[in-house]
């Protein structure tokens, strides 16, 4: 089966090349055979990937550790799940599954588009093929997963223990979906240049495409978010890591492109931005997987091995630049703007701020990412950049998006009037300076929190209000209850409405990141019997008693246990139990945190150190002295709340409206087609 598979790999790398060809040689010279020949490639390498991959999960459940990728990545005694998913652990068949996802998508695509869109096809097949036979240039020459060692090890090295977790399983698999997912529109808009389609036809059939590479995107965020939480026993979410930041940079020109797009479409202008953002979005895409397995940075999950691939990535990368640009600067004259910006007091001016300040914000962080190793390579010194510099430039431009979140979506187009502004903007900004007054009043005087809540109330008070508008008039006119007619107006206008969940998403996800001002934490050395005390923000006092210390022999590991007792305002509350797990293969510890989670925060414990581990194991020493480190973090529950809320409104926005239903005219009633006025309808 394994040769199987190698072999499906070269083959391929042939047929992705061979089809790249055939599709853009086809779409220059009008040949349907050609073109016709390009779609079946593409068919032809999925069919071949998944051949690949499945010889690829084989060898790792088959524990064949002839194949250095699974000797690197597993070994006897690990779990069928992990086996499985051993297919993206690493770096090598991380790039054969990036590559499996965007043949998935790009079947798809073709299958979708078989009989229209057929001017564009040519140039989408051709654009997708190129990109894959890129990836099977990486896979075939210079990270093989078929690569066999020059001796068989009895057993292989195991599963990097932080990712032997259930949301490291689930969070690069969407975060892959979302890169790959913006290959289409990106491909769209290279066959729109081509071909010089450059209306708005293009943007119109990739809309579906984009969202549905965003929600993967988010999700993976997220999900990679939660992994942090729970696994790497910080207490943490996000730490700027540069593998966390290469996920960021396509979501922000992708956030920025989903608002821009809107122009283009309502008042024709930000047609050279759009295309720009497009392209942006999906070199970013590759920028970020470049980052991750180019072994030129540091992180916790990175995929790094060998750094022959980035010389690979960088050439890949620079030649699409220049073909982008060129393609861009070949068809300058046809992105003339239909109209142009009357006011700054209007939607489009809200959404290019939008635009402006969701670019400044991927440019920061792709600056502190890079900056160590732009110092490292010209001054030879490596400069880390932390959480502070990207907190210091970020923040700011947060509260600009979630202000902009209220202004953005009603006020008028082209020119608000007085009256406009004052009827859509009156209650918010009451209620926005009502929240922060009481939070004044009661306590609360971090600046950039009590400025994210209020902006919070104004922001959610407007999407309040358009629902509440839309649902009123709705049941006026057509006579429902506000809850059918709640239904119907988010059916009628799912992308409208879908729009408004998730920036209602958004808000609470911006609480709960403002709740990490007020975290309270303590560490503490504490015997068998002794107690700790912790306060929250919210006046609740925790008291945890550290009762005893137990271990026991896992598959693959041992674990130590700590048991702690925990009082909620002097009542039972539960027992908690943070972990250290010792993995044999890799002789490696990890942390394995206790989390007591409410609807407004988490208790959360981690087992920093134990005094006499070996005592503990040998049986010298049964009630050890452990340290533990105790976090109450506010609202963070929000952000997970909050994300839940973003991916259900962007559902909302990708579910297929219904066809609409023609009415049945009989013949004999209708107009003579050439009555002047049905002319055009």
């Amino acid at each position: 089966m394994t040769q199987i598979g190698e072999v499906a790999l070269w083959l391929a790398l042939l047929v992705a090349g061979w089809g790249a060809a055939l599709g853009f040689y086809g779409g220059r010279t009008g040949r349907g055979h050609l073109v016709l020949g390009a779609e079946r490639s593409v068919f032809a390498v999925f069919g071949l990937l998944v051949t690949a991959s499945v010889a690829i999960i084989a060898a790792f459940l088959q524990s064949d550790f002839r194949y250095k990728y699974v000797a690197g990545y597993s070994n006897r005694e690990l779990g069928l799940f992990y086996k499985i998913t051993g297919l993206w652990a690493g770096q090598t068949g991380s790039l054969v599954f990036w590559a499996l996802l965007l043949a998935f998508f790009s079947s798809l695509v073709v299958l979708q588009n078989r009989r229209r869109n057929r001017e564009f096809m040519p140039y989408v097949a051709g654009t997708v093929l190129t990109v894959l036979a890129f990836f099977m240039v990486v896979v075939v020459f210079a990270s093989n997963p078929f690569q066999v060692m020059d001796f068989v090890p009895p057993d292989g090295r195991g599963l990097n223990p932080q990712l032997q977790n259930y949301w490291m399983t689930i969070h690069p698999p969407t975060l892959y979906l979302g890169f790959t997912c913006f290959t289409i529109p990106f491909a769209f808009a290279v066959s729109a240049l081509l071909s010089g389609r450059l209306d708005t036809r293009w943007i119109t059939t990739t809309r579906r495409w984009t969202l549905l590479a965003w929600f993967f995107l988010t999700c993976g965020i997220i999900f990679g978010m939660m992994w942090a939480y729970v696994e790497l026993g910080w207490g943490g979410y996000w730490f700027w890591d540069p593998v966390e930041n290469a996920s960021l940079l396509p979501w922000l020109t992708g956030t920025a492109f989903l608002h821009s797009v809107m122009i283009q479409e309502k008042r024709g202008m930000l047609k050279m931005w759009n295309v720009l953002l497009v392209m942006g979005t999906f070199l970013l895409s590759i920028f970020a997987t470049f980052l991750t397995r180019s072994g030129l940075i540091e992180s916790v999950h990175s995929f790094a091995e060998n750094t022959t691939i980035a010389y690979i990535f960088l050439g890949f990368l620079g030649s699409l630049i220049v073909a982008s640009a060129a393609l861009v600067w070949w068809r300058r004259h046809a992105f003339a703007p239909e109209n142009r910006l009357e006011s700054f007091l209007s939607r489009e001016a809200a959404f290019l701020v939008n635009n402006l300040v969701f670019v400044s914000a991927m440019f920061a962080v792709m600056w502190g990412t890079t900056f160590p190793l732009i110092s490292e390579g010209i001054f030879g010194q490596k400069i880390n950049v932390g959480p502070p510099f990207y907190n210091r430039v970020n923040i700011p431009l947060g509260l600009i998006l979630l202000f902009l979140m209220g202004v953005g979506p009603v006020i008028a187009w082209r020119k608000a009037t007085p009256r406009n502004l004052k009827r859509n903007f009156t209650l918010p900004l009451a209620v926005g300076l009502a929240a922060a007054a009481t939070l004044w009043a009661t306590g609360v005087t971090h600046p950039y929190a009590l400025l994210t809540f209020a902006l919070a109330s104004f922001t959610m008070t407007t999407i309040v209000v358009e629902f509440w508008k839309g649902t009123r008039a709705r049941a006026k006119i057509e006579g429902e209850n506000p809850f059918t007619a709640l239904v119907h107006l988010v059916e009628r206008n799912r992308r409208r409405y879908g729009g408004y969940v998730v920036h209602a998403g958004f808000v609470i996800c911006f609480c709960g990141f403002a709740g990490k001002a007020f975290n309270a934490e303590r560490q503490v050395a504490l015997r068998p019997g002794e107690s700790v005390s912790i306060r929250s923000p919210f006046g609740h006092e925790y008291r945890l008693t550290y009762q005893a210390m137990s271990w026991y022999p896992a598959p693959n590991m041992t674990k130590l246990v700590a048991s702690v007792d925990v009082r909620k305002d002097g009542r039972a509350a539960g027992l908690m139990v943070p972990e250290k797990r010792a993995y044999k293969q890799r002789e490696e510890v990890t942390s394995e945190v206790g989390i007591r989670r409410a609807w407004n925060e988490d208790l959360y414990l981690i087992l920093a150190g134990i005094d006499d581990a070996d005592g503990l194991l040998a049986g010298r020493n049964p009630r050890p002295v452990a340290t533990f480190k105790v976090l109450v973090n506010p609202l963070v529950p929000w952000i997970w709340l909050g994300g839940f809320i973003m991916a259900l409104g962007t559902l909302v926005a990708l579910w297929p409206a219904a066809e609409p239903v023609r009415a049945t005219v009989p013949v004999r009633k209708r107009a003579p087609a050439t009555e002047p006025g049905l002319v055009g309808v």
